[in-house]
Formats: C-alpha cells, structure tokens, sequence
C-alpha cells in the first residue's frame, strides 16, 4: 500500500509511458543542464517523506521530459519506429496542465504533428493531429473525482509508485540538493536491499518549497546515468485557465466513442455504431482476463502470465527465420521473438529478452514471466 495513497500531489497523473503508447514518437533534445546545487537546510528523509504527505497541488502547469536507455538488444530493424522499441528508448516532450482533481491535460508535439489528452470532468478526450482522429471516453459517475487511466504522468506519479515500495526492502536516504526547472530541490533516494533487483537507486528531486517532484530517476545497476528519467524544464503552480481542458473536434476528425464498454466509430453528427460482438454475442474484452499472477515482493516483485498455446517462442522463431527478408521492418512479433536469444534450463525452454532495468522470459510452455529483476530469478520462478 502506497504511504501517499490519499496525497493528489503524487497521484494526479498515471505513468508517462501510457502517454507514448497511445500516441507514439516524440522529440528529442539535449541532456538535462547540469547545475550548481542550492546551499538548502538539512532535512532527513523522513522530513521530506512528511513534506510529500502534507503538500497541497491545486494547479500546475510545465513541459516535461522523458528520456529511456534501458539496455535493449539491438532489434530496432525488426520493429516499426513507432513500435515498443521506439517507445523504451530516446526521448519524448510533452507539455503538462493540473487544475485539481478531475482536469488534466498533456500535449506531446512533434515534427509530425500534435497529440493531446485531456481530462475535463467525466469528459476524456484522446486526439491526434496526424490521421485526425480522437477518442471520447465517458468515466463512470463514481469515478468524476478519480484519474482517468489514459491520462499520463509528471515525476510525481512515477514517485509515487516507488514511494509505494518502501518498507524493509529499501533502503531511504537524502541525496545532494539540486535545481531542476529553475527550482531549489532536495534529493530523496531510494535503494533496493534484495540483490536480484536490477534497480540501483531511485532518485525523486522534490521542489524545497511547494513540495512537488520535480525530477524522478531510476538507475540501473553498474550504471552512474540514468537508466529511466523524468523530469520538469519549466514549470509554474498557477492554476491553468478553464480553457485549456475544452476540446473542440477539428473539423473532419474521427471520432471514437467509448461508453460502458461499447466502442463505435463515427464522424461528428453521425449515430454511433453499435460495438462489435463476437459470434457468441460478447463484445471483445467482456468477462476476458488473461491468468496473471504476482510471485514475490516489492522490487523483487515477478509476474506470471499465461498465453495461449505452448511453443510459442520456437513457432515464432521458425516463422521469423523463414521469410524475414520478406517482411523487413514490419514490427512483426514472431520477427521480434525469434531474435530473442534462446535459453534452457532445468525449468524447461525459452525466450529472454534482457535491459538495463528488467527481464522477460516466454517459455515455451507458454508462461510470460517478467520483472524488474535479474534472469536467474525468473528461472527461479519459471522452475516453481
């Protein structure tokens, strides 16, 4: 359980990579400025722990960055540029709005084109300027003061899922002050104590006066750089004008309705489309959840999921090897997996794909098992 589960200050944002998956690309710029650091008063972790609890957000307003370089193998020719590659590497811009607890806006523009999502009320709109299309989505009454799950994330949101790994596995200590975004910031660090973590430390740099973070980072093992980091360039705590969570549909977008569960296509003025069923009557997704379990705790958390059919990895291999050449750069999955390297062991036979801050194994008995942790530990897991 999250020590900051009741603070918006830490929860009004969901993680940035949701951000990249529905909208893909981004812009790239220079590393982050380095600084000299403030001369601030000493506070102890515990101090800047309260401080996180205690701040109020009411409005906020800044570009953030997202830079990756999570160690992956070099499979970029068999994945799209807008593929998974794309997005676990390099770096994305984004522009961010916060006014309270149901408003939210993000806007991610590039040589491309312009994306944006935006939460107003119940009201979540997705849209993208390249194909003009836009997604509506109507959240449920009891869910008018939550977030919406398409929204994406400041360092806060990705600090708060790390805050929520503290207790005896890790190890919290105050860091060197800093400046991040023109601000004066303290430094809270967090060190995992289990070996099989592939996490170093988790760096939060949080603003010395509103308390807000500004800056997360996450280091890999061996590594003095960053593996993962998010963090403001500028950044303002006014609140943002009621206008910047209207979305207006430019004129020809496509829309997309999203309403308990149906899904329709139409033009503005047009009637929805009744959502697609299957030949048994149900709608794709109803009452389908795919067998995932969790072994472990903490950041030795591994999940395990069950995919259909066994062999998966060695077909995908022998299609991949069998007519590559035909299908280049096509993001195709059996392209991806027959590149992954091939491991056995006493637990069975497989695929595993490897990076700076995780591991992934497809077995090939047909078991998905990932985690922030070395590969021995996923054997582990993949023996039991």
């Amino acid at each position: 359980m999250s020590v900051l589960k009741s603070r918006p200050v830490l929860r009004w944002l969901v993680p940035v990579t949701a951000v990249a998956t529905v909208i893909g690309g981004g812009a790239a710029l220079g590393t982050f400025a380095a600084q000299a650091e403030p001369s601030l008063p000493p506070r102890t972790a515990a101090q800047l722990l309260v401080d996180l609890q205690t701040s109020r957000l009411e409005g906020l307003s800044g570009t953030v960055v997202q830079r990756a370089d999570l160690g992956l193998p070099p499979l970029a020719g068999l994945v799209a540029g807008d593929g998974l590659t794309g997005l676990l590497t390099g770096t994305h811009t984004l522009r961010v709005w916060h006014s309270g607890p149901d408003r939210q806006r993000v806007a991610l523009m590039d040589t491309r084109g312009q994306s944006d999502i935006i939460r107003n009320g119940r009201d979540v709109w997705v849209w993208n300027s390249r194909g003009n299309t836009a997604t509506h989505r109507t959240l449920p009454e009891h869910a008018a003061t939550q977030r919406a799950a398409e929204l994406p994330a400041t360092p806060g949101e990705a600090a708060d899922r790390a805050l929520a790994a503290i207790d005896p596995s890790t190890e919290v200590s105050v860091g060197r002050s800093a400046t991040v975004a023109g601000r004066d910031a303290y430094e809270l660090v967090l060190a995992p104590r289990d070996a099989a973590s592939l996490v170093h430390q988790v760096r939060i740099a949080i603003d010395a006066r509103e308390h807000v973070p500004l800056r997360f980072e996450v280091f890999a093992e061996g590594s003095d750089k960053p593996a993962f980091e998010l963090a403001f360039t500028q950044v303002s705590y006014a609140r943002p004008d009621a206008d910047q969570f209207s979305f207006n549909p430019p004129p020809g977008v496509r829309v997309t309705e999203e309403t308990a569960g149906k899904h329709s296509t139409a033009a503005p003025g047009e009637r929805p489309a009744k959502g697609r069923q299957h030949a048994d009557g149900k709608r794709p997704g109803d009452g389908e959840r795919p067998d995932v379990r969790t072994v472990g705790e903490s950041w030795a958390t591994v999940v395990v999921a069950r995919i259909d059919g066994a062999g998966a990895p060695e077909r995908a291999a022998k299609e991949a090897t069998g007519d590559r050449a035909a299908k280049g750069a096509t993001g195709d999955p059996a392209a991806l997996l027959g590149a992954l390297p091939a491991v056995s062991g006493d637990w069975g036979s497989g695929r595993l794909l490897t990076g700076k801050l995780f591991s992934a194994l497809l077995t090939d008995d047909g078991r998905l098992i990932v985690g922030a942790v070395t590969p021995e530990r996923l054997y582990e897991v993949a023996r039991g």
